[in-house]
């Protein structure tokens, strides 16, 4: 063999290995490390931005070994295929080896069982064929054979325990199905997370990529065949502690799937945490949920126009929450559209669901929507919509800002129902409350339930052969000397796990000897201790 063809074999022994397998699962799970602890861009690209600026140095290297696209990384991949081969190389020889054990009888008996770690022995009156039967019916649940070779002796081969084995490659195979429903659901899945306004929100219907607000597509998902719901939230509930913390979500919804499309028929569900609305392969969870305050702004001709948009929580405990609003004079409003432009309202500031005052600062006392109230700063002119230049949803560009393109014309504290007007021409802004939002994300993974299953019968693989120990027992009957008698020698081996053997096999003996009449005791021999030697 040539040395090249002898490097690859050594090579796929050492990578089909278990101890190789143990490695790398290890490593993948190092590996997953980094895609929890760090932002990933798939899922929040924001985030990555804001970690790379606050990390200049650290930042751009870890952006170097994909450390942002951990799971689509080169490296996390290759450990996940070096896996994956692993497993496969190792267990189709275990597989082809345990179906030809199970097809084998016990071995025969050693020459000498006295030099078999545990070992017994003693002296019955019976017959030779009487004793083989009775202890052949008492060994039940043992694989046995009945050996008749010698004239003169009698044998009985028992083992059991093949379960362990069959348990250990359950516990790997499942374990390999596990990475195969975890690789589909990468390649054939989709999650998708939008935003909807509760009580009476324009809801959405998940037809498109585009209707979400971050939307993550498997490797074959190309947007153009999703399962399409609709889904409108009637209400949001939230139960709170005194304190201030969470007890439980809820929101009432409708959806249409399916038929319901066709015939504009509704159906009812309570979408609750941990309890998703499931349909079509899909699943609809609720992930979260804040405020949408409420702006009118009436123009000088008396024209209006609302805005309502969801702001971000800043404060998880107290949802105290910032954001913007911008707001596109109506036709007619201005003779021109340059002065229409010039006329836009823009407003940016903090929304409290429950307002404390200290002095003119705001802050939120309670999450719930007891006491709504705005600190707004309102600016006029052009805010950048006719651009075409993307700006954050929750604050406004600074740039315009800082050119003068937007002037700020007041900053007000405003509780729900009061308004202020506007200095130049006395356009009014009235803040008209809020009304809460759900952050809904629909998740299709065709390899969930085989992720399910997989580990049900991995953690019962790993049970049984945790619980099944292998053992060998093997029993010689030879007529005594005195007509109507047979010694019977007990010898018994542990193929796996040595623990409790002792006292297991003397159990053994006393249930395979009972009821026999003994001329002599049954005398065990120690274990460990081979017949000849001296013992202390």
């Amino acid at each position: 063999m040539s040395r090249g063809l002898a490097r690859a074999r050594n090579s796929w022994r050492a990578l089909t290995s278990m101890g190789t397998a143990l490695v790398l699962l290890c490593l993948l799970a190092l590996g997953a490390l980094p895609g929890a602890l760090l932002p990933q861009r798939r899922l929040n690209p924001g985030k990555v931005d804001e970690y790379l600026a606050a990390h200049p140095l650290l930042g751009p290297w870890l952006d170097r070994l994909q450390a942002f696209d951990v799971f689509a990384s080169f490296w996390f991949t290759a450990i996940y295929v070096l896996l994956f081969v692993s497993l496969l190389g190792c267990l189709l020889p275990r597989t082809v080896e345990h179906i030809r054990s199970l097809r084998t009888t016990p071995v025969p008996a050693p020459r000498n069982l006295a030099r078999l770690p545990k070992h017994a022995a003693a002296t019955v009156a019976a017959e030779p064929d009487v004793v083989a039967d009775a202890i052949t019916e008492r060994l039940r649940g043992w694989r046995t054979v009945v050996r008749r070779e010698n004239p003169a002796a009698t044998e009985v081969s028992a083992e059991k325990g093949y379960l362990r084995e069959f348990g250990n490659l359950v516990f790997h195979v499942s374990l390999l199905g596990v990475l195969v429903a975890v690789a589909v659901g990468k390649l054939f899945g989709y999650e998708g997370n939008v935003i909807v306004l509760a009580d009476g929100g324009p809801g959405f219907c998940s037809a498109s990529p585009a209707v979400f607000d971050s939307f993550r597509a498997g490797n074959t998902v190309d947007g153009t065949s999703l399962h399409p719901i609709c889904v409108r939230v009637n209400d949001f509930q939230a139960r709170y502690l005194p304190s201030g913390q969470a007890i439980s979500f809820a929101a009432n919804i409708d959806y249409q799937a399916g038929r319901d499309l066709s015939a504009g028929s509704w159906r009812p569900y309570r979408l609750e945490v941990n309890h998703p609305l499931r349909i079509g392969g899909d699943r609809v969870y609720l992930q979260g949920h804040g405020y949408a305050p409420s702006f009118t702004v009436t123009f000088p001709n008396g024209q209006t126009r609302t805005s309502t948009v969801q702001w971000r929580p800043d404060n998880p405990v107290t949802l105290l929450s910032s954001g913007a609003v911008r707001i596109d004079p109506p036709a007619g409003a201005y003779p021109s559209a340059e002065q229409r432009r010039q006329h836009q309202i823009a407003i940016e500031g903090l929304f409290a669901p429950t307002a404390q005052l200290d002095g003119a600062l705001l802050s939120s006392s309670f999450p719930a929507l007891n006491d709504p109230a705005v600190a707004v700063d309102i600016y006029r002119g052009d805010t950048g919509l006719d651009t075409g230049r993307p700006q954050s949803l929750y604050s406004l560009d600074p740039r315009l800002i800082q050119q003068g393109r937007l002037v700020r014309d007041k900053r007000v504290n405003l509780r729900a129902g009061e308004q202020v007007r506007l200095g130049h021409d006395g356009t009014l802004v009235r803040f008209d409350g809020a009304v809460p939002f759900v952050n809904l994300q629909v998740s299709h993974d065709p390899g969930q339930i085989w992720v399910l299953v997989f580990a049900v019968t991995m953690m019962a693989g790993l049970l049984v052969s945790l619980v099944v120990r292998r053992r060998r027992l093997w029993v010689r009957i030879v007529p005594a000397g005195q007509t109507g008698t047979v010694d019977v020698e007990l010898g018994g081996l542990a193929r796996t796990d040595n623990a409790g053997w002792g006292d297991e096999f003397e159990r053994l003996t006393e249930r395979l000897l009972a009821g026999f009449a003994r001329p002599a005791a049954v005398e065990p021999v120690r274990a460990g201790v081979p017949a000849g030697r001296d013992r202390p």
